[in-house]
């Protein structure tokens, strides 16, 4: 989509908005005479706290600039959903608003990594942070709620965890990887807050991560084997599946899938398993 496409689509979307909010919803007085059949363009510029002429050329798609937060304030003024918010930010050009604290996938997906037992489960929001595990991802790599909430990140985990670096079979090649694909994975979101926090703290903490980091590799986030070194199960090689969560936008499930015959019959040893962090550090 051209520049002026995008404009063009914004000014619509803005236009259609506007016109589907009638003055009572907006809290406006409105009079007997009046024809227009939603809210008039000056009422919403009034609403948003912005000039009528720069709400006016916004939706004759003239080329200016829309800050984040106009776009709050319109999002506002417009009474948009969730997904029509993401939606103006996208046709402005902006990354998506942040979600608030403690915003996350629905409990039907909880639901549905539970029921995946005695596979190991996880969900990965668009910050890889860990939104939803079950018991035997639990099992697998330790238990991420014992953790303080910035810590459940899996590159975190994989980065700061002395524990992970003997869980992998292959910690370097696996850790490698993972920084490649979460660069190719959040590469338009670059400049987001919590993906510039999170980056920054791990080169800090970690030489290999700023050296790989630095290296600009890229790879896709596509199905993959792992093997891990169990303390309990021994050996375990695992197929990961990746699949969209349509209704959680950014949100990933990850699914193992046992390798071979060994893994298959282990897997009852990780449901029951609770967390060995603090064993498997010392």
């Amino acid at each position: 989509m051209s520049d002026q496409e995008r404009r063009r689509a914004l000014a619509e979307f803005l236009r259609a908005r506007r016109e589907r909010i009638t003055p009572r919803e907006a809290g406006i007085l409105a009079g007997p005479r009046r024809r227009t059949p939603g809210l008039r363009r000056e009422e919403v510029a009034q609403l948003s706290g912005v000039s009528v002429t720069w709400y006016t050329w916004l939706e004759q798609a003239r080329d200016i600039g829309v800050s984040r937060q106009v776009l709050a304030s319109l999002a506002r003024a417009l009474m948009l959903s969730s997904v029509e918010r993401r939606h103006l930010y996208a046709l402005a050009g902006e990354l998506p608003p942040e979600q608030p604290p403690g915003a996350g996938p629905g409990p039907a997906l909880q639901r549905l990594v539970d029921a995946l037992d005695p596979h190991p489960a996880y969900l990965l929001d668009a910050n890889w942070d860990l939104v939803a595990w079950n018991r035997a991802e639990a099992g697998l790599i330790g238990d991420p709620g014992q953790l303080a909430p910035d810590e459940r990140n899996l590159l975190w985990l994989v980065f700061t965890d002395p524990a992970m670096r003997t869980l992998l079979a292959d910690w370097e090649g696996q850790a490698r990887d993972l920084v490649a694909q979460f660069r190719a994975d959040a590469g338009e979101r670059f400049g987001d807050p919590r993906v510039a926090r999170l980056t920054r703290e791990l080169a800090a903490r970690s030489a290999e991560f700023d050296g790989w980091w630095g290296a600009h590799h890229l790879a896709d986030l596509d199905s993959s084997r792992r093997t891990f070194h169990h303390p309990r199960a021994g050996d375990l090689t695992f197929d990961y599946v990746k699949l969209a969560a349509l209704d959680a936008p950014g949100v990933k499930l990850f699914v193992c899938m046992p390798g071979d015959e060994r893994t298959r019959r282990s897997l009852p040893l990780l449901r029951g398993a609770r967390d060995e962090r603090g064993e498997r550090d010392a």
